[in-house]
């Protein structure tokens, strides 16, 4: 089938979705921007000065209208969320016509459907379908597999890894919040979805079938092997799913009794335990809010954004991220590493990973493996997507032993 494009991006007028357009101008691909509203698809081709950038006008809720823009473009990259109210069509109608596809969300339940629903026919049309290409999953999914891959390369497997949240300024985009919002929402009103949310198996194959115990962390804690204090850290109730996603799909290659937990760090003295006994406080009490509708309703005024806001410029540039990644081989070999952005996660390095996955997805395509489905960043672009983000302006470093 011909593709009129290399790379549609999906919601091209939120404020993200903005970010990622800017990132992919200039870029070596043809591309469309794509939305609901035409008049503001043209802002947004104005405020680029990409004139001649064309414009798809399409609806996540309005089958046709899919229907007549995926078959079109090789991938598509779609910042639309939360994704379990607006995503699901677009994902089936990408598995459909083996279009790739790759997204920002963090949502267990709607990563869950989208396995269910479109793994087996994206298997058969030989369209990788690639959830959490943003600050949740890419640093700490790829984290592992960049240690994982140092210790294959010396025939070992790893025995365990720790993802650890050890700097970050700028904080979660206003979508992130309000995916978090929707998904307090949703399991406050289904039991399933309860169930699934604490399932560590949750994204795997079959999550009927659990490996090593491997609880989330819930409280202020002494890590041992970082010899510094710890606290939950919000993220880790999807990125510890994708990275156990990961190591299934790839047949158990990291360990067939892996272990992966992740935390927030802070340092080893008091004023680290102060710290991270603030973070969980804080956390704990978030949660609460987010539990009850009333007080749901008073988070999403204070911490959402309205539509198309958010941080300045200055104030993207200002933000950073760094990532602290752990293991042990098999062997009983330490190995460490690190992952870290120059900008505000949540949006400019956000914007870089999404736009570096559509690249990927679209310009490697020969040189990825031959695995298809619904992936995760690690299983289906793997070192690929590693070696494009370095070259972006991205750390991912292996410690020297």
């Amino acid at each position: 089938m011909s593709r009129s494009f290399d790379v549609v991006l999906f919601g091209a007028t939120g404020f993200t979705g903005k970010l990622v357009a800017e990132y992919l101008a200039g870029k070596d691909l043809t591309w469309a921007i794509a939305g609901r509203n035409r008049d503001k698809l043209e802002k947004v081709r104005r405020d680029l000065s990409l004139g001649d950038l064309p414009i798809l006008v399409a609806d996540g809720h309005d089958a046709a209208s899919l229907e007549a823009l995926v078959p079109k473009t090789r991938v598509v990259a779609t910042t639309v969320g939360p994704y379990n109210e607006h995503g699901r069509l677009l994902a089936t109608t990408c598995a459909r016509h083996g279009t790739h596809y790759c997204d920002i969300t963090g949502e267990v339940p709607f990563i869950r459907a989208s396995i269910d629903a479109n793994h087996e026919e994206a298997v058969a049309t030989r369209a990788r379908v690639v959830h959490c290409c943003g600050f949740d999953s890419i640093p700490f999914d790829l984290g592992v597999h960049m240690l994982w891959d140092r210790a294959h390369q010396g025939g070992h497997h790893l025995a365990w890894a720790k993802g650890f949240a050890a700097k970050l300024k700028g904080g979660f985009s206003g979508g992130t919040v309000a995916s978090m919002l929707a998904l307090a929402k949703e399991a406050g009103r289904d039991r399933e979805v309860r169930r699934l949310l604490g399932n560590p198996y949750a994204l795997d194959p079959d999550p009927r079938v659990q490996g090593p115990p491997s609880p989330d962390q819930h409280g202020v804690r002494k890590d041992e092997d970082l010899g510094r204090w710890t606290a939950p850290f919000v993220m880790a109730a999807i990125n510890t799913r994708v990275v156990r996603r990961s190591n299934a799909i790839l047949d158990y290659a990291y360990g067939k009794d892996f272990r992966y937990s992740e935390a927030m760090s802070f340092a080893p003295g008091p004023k680290g335990l102060f710290g991270a006994s603030m973070v969980t406080g804080g956390l704990v009490g978030f949660l609460a809010a987010a539990a009850f509708p009333p007080t749901r309703e008073l988070l999403a005024r204070a911490f959402l954004p309205k539509p198309g806001e958010g941080p300045s410029k200055e104030e993207r540039e200002r933000g950073f991220f760094e990532v602290k990644i752990l293991a042990e081989t098999d062997h009983g070999e330490r190995l460490s590493g690190r992952v870290a952005g120059k900008s505000d996660p949540g949006y400019g390095e956000t914007a870089k990973m999404l736009g570096e996955s559509a690249l990927c997805l679209a310009k490697d395509d020969a040189l990825l493996p031959a695995r298809y489905g619904v992936l995760t960043p690690a299983s289906s672009m793997g070192m690929h997507l590693v070696d494009r983000l370095r070259r972006a302006g991205m750390t991912f470093e292996v410690d020297p032993s």
